[in-house]
């Protein structure tokens, strides 16, 4: 779909339930809650157009319309009002014999070009973006992980030391860890929830705050710990082992990852089937950089 369809959409949903005030239509009668109407039952006609339930079942299974956020009664009312704007607008279009004006012509030629070319990549991919494809790809990239150790801390950051030793002595003498946190943390991203950093990995953190963290106790409150940040006192709340990601969590990035992959090779191979020439550049400087980046065999 055009990004000139798309925009309208959204704006024909966003004033769902209007229609164009020039259009006279007729809502047929509704059919029982229990009653599945037919694929050729008439929703709505204007002058001279229907719209049929077929119609609307293609446009409720289409995510890229954007109305799947819609409550399911909701959405049925945008797209049938959204059919209705389209036809109604596209009958006073031809009315008005746009669609034999010269450009109209490129344009319906360049979008069956994008839509064939996207049609013919879709047909491709499938071919080699199978189930079999996707777990082989998951085995090799999992095969090597190990669970990564991680732990949840919270943490109060400060300019100095003795501001960092103070805090420690708050904290021994029974203060809430979040209310100084609070108080008095400088770290603006955790300071208004009590000093959350919620779980990490030791990579994720500079070396000496990752090291302190780690080697301390679900409890376990540290001693002054500085950084390029500032002085830090780390209490660490939880630890665990985060499990090498599943089949199922993966599986989606796998496959985007497959599908970018054979697009690039369907589209290789159909320019090297097309043995193009460039006719702008000497044929020696057409072919240099083509290989100056390809991994060596």
């Amino acid at each position: 779909m055009s990004s000139f369809v798309s925009q309208t959409l959204r704006m024909s949903l966003l004033a769902a339930g209007l229609a164009i005030s020039s259009v006279s239509f007729s809502p047929v009668m509704a059919q029982t809650a229990t009653e599945k109407p037919a694929a050729d039952a008439v929703i709505a006609k204007g002058n001279g157009f229907t719209v049929t339930e077929k119609e609307l079942a293609e446009m409720m299974n289409d995510p890229s319309l954007g109305a799947d956020s819609l409550p399911e009664d909701q959405k049925r009312e945008a797209l049938i009002n959204y059919l209705i704007d389209l036809k109604a607008v596209s009958q006073l279009a031809a009315a008005s014999k746009l669609d034999q004006a010269p450009e109209f012509a490129k344009k319906i030629a360049d979008l069956k070009q994008q839509l064939l070319v996207q049609t013919y990549l879709d047909e491709e991919v499938k071919k080699l973006v199978t189930p079999e494809e996707i777990r082989k790809l998951y085995d090799e990239t999992t095969k090597e992980m190990k669970p990564v150790p991680e732990v949840r801390a919270r943490h109060i950051l400060v300019k100095t030391e003795d501001e960092a030793k103070a805090v420690v002595a708050r904290l021994k003498k029974g203060d809430d860890f979040a209310k100084v946190a609070a108080e008095l943390s400088q770290d603006p991203g955790s300071k208004d929830s009590g000093g959350e950093l919620g779980f990490f990995s030791a990579d994720r953190m500079v070396a000496p705050f990752s090291e302190a963290a780690f080697k301390l106790e679900p409890k376990q409150i540290s001693a002054p710990v500085k950084s390029d940040f500032g002085w830090h006192v780390i209490e660490v709340e939880e630890k665990r082992n985060r499990p090498v990601p599943s089949y199922d969590e993966l599986k989606p990035q796998i496959e985007a990852y497959l599908t970018r992959q054979s697009q690039q090779k369907v589209m290789e191979a159909a320019r090297a089937t097309a043995k193009v020439e460039r006719l702008d550049k000497p044929a020696a400087e057409d072919k240099a950089p083509a290989d100056s980046t390809a991994p060596k065999k």
